[in-house]
Formats: structure tokens, sequence, C-alpha cells
């Protein structure tokens, strides 16, 4: 009897450690970037709209490729900082899968932040996408939004990128 519970023990904690190695991991760098300060109500508010592809149809609409998804959030101004308040992901049904910002963060001029969706990650499809809304001083540029999605097999390599527009 107590090499069963022993064993069901085993296999309990194997399985909680399978599903918590499948969720997505946040990113390490939006953590640290928290904003906990109040943001001014003078600043411009922005909506992105940024396409991405956790995969690709390969040979035919029944064969997929997946692919690593690099997000980059760039500011671009080399005085200003800007505020990024939401980051929503969403798959291609249009159904939102998760917020990679809870908090508004901040981003020091010129630093890039980045988002990846790892190769694993299917949620998203072949027509995944980001929502973003953030906030600039009225002088400062807006953000810029980039996505590089890659894949290797063997000697093979597939890469190609996508930029955001402005909504």
């Amino acid at each position: 009897m107590k090499n069963i519970l022993v064993l069901l023990a085993i296999v309990s904690l194997c399985a909680c450690q399978s599903k918590q190695a499948n969720e997505p991991k946040p990113s390490s760098n939006l953590q640290s970037m928290v904003f906990n300060g109040t943001v001014s109500d003078s600043l411009k508010t922005g909506h992105t709209y940024l396409s991405v592809y956790s995969q690709i149809y390969s040979t035919t609409e029944h064969k997929t490729h997946d692919l690593t998804a690099t997000v980059s959030i760039r500011n671009v101004s080399t005085t200003d900082t800007i505020y990024i308040k939401k980051a929503d992901y969403y798959n291609t049904k249009g159904d939102l899968i998760r917020h990679y910002i809870k908090q508004t963060i901040f981003v020091k001029p010129m630093q890039t932040i980045e988002i990846v969706i790892d190769e694993k990650d299917k949620e998203g499809g072949t027509g995944a996408n980001f929502m973003f809304e953030w906030q600039v001083d009225n002088q400062t540029s807006q953000p810029y939004f980039e996505a590089v999605m890659i894949s290797t097999s063997g000697q093979q390599g597939l890469s190609f990128t996508t930029k955001g527009v402005d909504l």
C-alpha cells in the first residue's frame, strides 16, 4: 500500500512539473520594468497592431511549420522614456491568449525590450497578432514594433519580419 502511495505521489509531481513546463514563461525583462509612478495625463496615447506567426503553412493548408517569434518593442528616442500599457496576444480566431504586460512598463531611450513566443507554443496559429497600447510625450517619437519569425531544421532555415501598424 505504501509503495502505491509513493508511486502516486511521484506521478502527481511529474504531472505538475510537465504542466508548468508547458505554460508560457513571462519575459523576464518585462517584470523588472514595471512603472510604479503615475503617468502624466498630458502624454499622447497610441495603439499599434503587429502580426506574428506561430505557424505558417508548408506544402498544403493541412501541413504547418512551427516558428519562434521574437517581438521587439523599441524606443527610438535618444532622450525620452516611453510607456507601454498593454501587450495583448491573440490567436488566429481573434481570441485573447494572454496579456504579456499587466502593468505599465517604461522603456528607456534607445532601449529595446522583447517578447519571445517559443516554437513549441502553437496557440497563436497562422494568424496570431498583438495589440499594444503605449504613451509618449507629444514631442517624442512613437515606439517601433517589429517581429522576427524564425525556424531551423538541419541545414535549412526560414526567417521573415513584420512591422507594427498604428491604429
